[in-house]
């Protein structure tokens, strides 16, 4: 009778699918995109309900596949969600108003700048913005002003 072997028995190399043709476009299952984004599988299918834009492909067995242009796009939500600061309505609208491809494309950056007191800093990009910025200056001087009378009191 032979006996186990204590050592693990080692992994055969990943072939491609049957499915999927030789010199294909490699298809990530949701852990394997989770983990090269570095969060979890259910960050991922909850970015799905709440970008519209997110729409993996699903095999027939409905395991969620993702393509090098899915990567991307999650890559760019998380940069937004965690990197810029954005809440998930401001990304959408971020997004909405910078548009998909320009972001994707890296040529717009929307770092918060240290005058923004951590604002994104597309905001300025429209004329309305910079005007909503200066009566948005106005308002705070006018509340520290009022936070100096408070204090004396």
């Amino acid at each position: 009778m032979a006996r186990a072997s204590s050592k693990p028995a080692a992994r055969k190399p990943r072939r491609s699918s049957p499915t999927q043709p030789a010199g294909a476009e490699r298809l990530l299952k949701i852990g394997e995109a989770a983990r090269l984004l570095s969060v979890e599988a259910y960050v991922l299918r909850f970015w799905e309900t709440e970008f519209p834009f997110l729409r993996p492909r699903h095999a027939a067995s409905s395991h969620r596949m993702y393509q090098a242009r899915d990567i991307e796009l999650l890559h760019l939500v998380k940069r937004l969600l965690h990197v810029e600061g954005y809440t998930i309505a401001g990304a959408k609208k971020h997004i909405r108003e910078v548009g998909l491809e320009r972001l994707c494309a890296g040529s717009v950056t929307a770092a918060p700048s240290p005058e923004s007191n951590g604002e994104p800093a597309t905001a300025k990009a429209t004329p309305r913005a910079g005007i909503a910025q200066q009566e948005l200056k106005a308002i705070r001087g006018d509340l520290e002003s009022l936070r100096k009378l408070l204090e004396k009191s």
